[in-house]
C-alpha cells in the first residue's frame, strides 16, 4: 500500500505516515452508488407515473426528485477516486489515527488499549476484488470505526498486530 507524509499541524499530525487503502475500493464504491441511484430514480418515475403522470402536479413532483437523485448519484460517482484516495489510516505509539474527507476532512483516534475488538468483514463484491473491511469496537457505544479498501492478507496481518497492541495497552491500566 502506498504511504505518504501528511503535515497537519494544528492537528498534532505533523511527520505522520498514512497508509492509503486500495485503489480497487473506487470499484465497490462506484457500484454501491450506481446501483443505489439507478433504483431510487427509477422508483421516482415509477411515482411520477402513477401519481398523475408527467403532465399532473405530482408527477412533475416526482420527475423533478427522479432528477436531482440522478444528479446526486452523478456527482457522487464522479467524487469517488477523490474521496478514496482521502481514506487513509496510521498506527502511531499510542493510537491508530483514521483519517476521510474532501471538503470536511475529519481524523480519528483510536487508542489502542481502548480497542475491544476488530472486526474484519468481507462483502460479496470485496471478496471478488480481494478486500476487506476493518470495523473497531471500542468501550464507547456510540464509536463507528472503520477502515474500508484493505487488501485481505494486509487486513488480517494488521488485525493480528491490533489485537495484540490492545492487549498490551489494556493489561497496563
Amino acid at each position: 500500500m502506498p504511504l505518504e507524509r501528511l503535515d497537519e499541524p494544528g492537528l498534532g499530525l505533523t511527520g505522520t505516515t498514512w497508509t492509503r487503502v486500495s485503489p480497487k475500493l473506487v470499484w465497490t464504491e462506484l457500484v454501491s452508488t450506481i446501483v443505489v441511484g439507478v433504483v431510487v430514480t427509477a422508483g421516482c418515475v415509477l411515482f411520477a407515473v402513477l401519481f398523475g403522470g408527467f403532465g399532473g402536479a405530482a408527477g412533475t413532483v416526482w420527475s423533478c426528485i427522479a432528477i436531482v437523485v440522478a444528479l446526486v448519484a452523478l456527482v457522487t460517482a464522479v467524487l469517488t477516486p477523490r474521496r478514496v484516495r482521502a481514506i487513509g489510516y496510521a498506527l502511531r505509539d499510542d493510537d491508530l489515527v483514521l483519517r476521510r474527507g474532501l471538503m470536511w476532512q475529519r481524523f480519528t483516534a483510536v487508542p489502542y488499549g481502548r480497542m475491544q475488538l476488530v472486526d474484519v468483514n468481507r462483502g460479496p463484491l470485496d471478496r471478488v476484488l480481494g478486500l476487506s473491511e476493518l470495523k473497531f469496537v471500542t468501550a464507547a457505544a456510540a464509536t463507528n470505526v472503520r477502515i474500508p479498501g484493505i487488501p485481505a492478507a494486509d487486513a488480517d496481518e494488521l488485525r493480528d498486530r491490533l489485537v495484540e497492541l490492545a492487549e498490551s495497552r489494556r493489561a497496563g491500566l
